[in-house]
């Protein structure tokens, strides 16, 4: 991303200094094992910053796994994984009221939602009713059973994965669901180059014992600090104009069946002020709305049926958009 995004007029005080090795760290961390996965780890970073969570999409085998779990190892937080299957019920991720006998009390016994990052692999795997339980959490940072709200320590992201060929045994996510997550990140397959740095990293280390080298480099102190300064970075109003029109020309696009919400809006408005900052720059500028506009946008609109058959992909109508839409001098 930095070799995208121009870093015209910086202005580098120290806390954008500091910022910026702060990201340039947990980059070379994660670059240590994952390989040509640039853009999935500056999005990540976003979406930490920002309060936001991920859906990856790719087809087994492209590190959706390991890239999480390598994040997660950057950060000096609590980390889980929930692995989701058709038997999974909401209180196997919530947790549950449970009656103690020594004291004649129930006590609540955390899910493993209770964490700061939260890896849920495969969440298509499970039912509508499992899926349902992370729709407060997710919206709300708070976990409600039994009449007790139950509140999320910062910070909280959720990390989810999919697999969008496999069909038999998987369950579709509602819209409003798919509407909560910032960024839809589906990952395609690697170089050759790339392929072949896989293959010569790991030619003598069958175990990942490479992965231990993996340090944490930000605490939570350092993620709040990051959340605060972002929120300080400028965004004039022809930039929030332009992120304006382009949500409001999916909701009239003859390719699209369903346009955009307002929370895509908010959305893309966020998530490019943590692109400037990472760029170090404490204003938003135009290409920073283009980095993220496919990830926050793609899951969010739906094509005609026509054009799906026609083999359209979101992408597709969205570069389009972006094309058509006047860039603010």
């Amino acid at each position: 991303m930095e070799e995208n995004l121009q870093e015209e007029g910086l202005q580098e005080d120290n806390e954008l200094i500091r910022f910026k090795n702060n990201v340039s760290a947990v980059r070379q961390e994660i670059k240590k094992i994952l390989v040509g996965q640039d853009q999935l780890i500056d999005l990540m970073l976003v979406s930490l910053f920002t309060q936001g969570h991920i859906l990856l999409e790719g087809v087994p085998g492209l590190a959706k796994t390991m890239g999480a779990k390598l994040f997660a190892q950057t950060l000096s937080v609590k980390y889980s994984r929930v692995q989701f299957t058709p038997d999974l019920m909401p209180s196997d991720v919530v947790g549950t009221s449970v009656f103690n006998m020594k004291d004649s009390e129930f006590r609540f016994n955390e899910g493993p939602v209770f964490a700061n990052i939260v890896l849920i692999d495969e969440i298509n795997r499970a039912p509508a009713k499992t899926q349902s339980a992370l729709f407060e959490v997710m919206e709300e940072r708070q976990i409600t059973v039994d009449g007790t709200t139950y509140k999320m320590d910062f910070p909280f992201m959720i990390i989810a994965t999919q697999n969008p060929i496999e069909q038999e045994g998987t369950y579709k996510l509602p819209e409003a669901q798919l509407d909560r997550f910032l960024f839809k990140i589906k990952l395609d397959y690697p170089g050759l180059n790339d392929e072949k740095t896989i293959l010569r990293r790991f030619r003598s280390d069958f175990s990942l014992e490479l992965m231990k080298a993996v340090k944490s480099v930000l605490k939570k102190k350092d993620i709040k600090e990051a959340g605060a300064l972002i929120e300080k970075v400028h965004i004039k109003d022809e930039i929030l104009d332009y992120i304006a029109e382009i949500v409001h020309d999916t909701r009239n696009n003859g390719d699209l069946f369903l346009g955009a919400s307002p929370r895509a809006s908010l959305a893309l408005m966020r998530a490019s002020k943590a692109v400037a900052a990472i760029s170090a720059r404490d204003f938003v500028i135009p290409d920073d709305v283009k980095f993220v506009s496919k990830a926050v946008l793609n899951h969010r609109i739906i094509l005609n049926p026509d054009r799906e058959l026609e083999g359209v992909e979101p992408e597709d109508v969205i570069d389009e958009i972006i094309k058509k839409v006047e860039v603010p001098r």
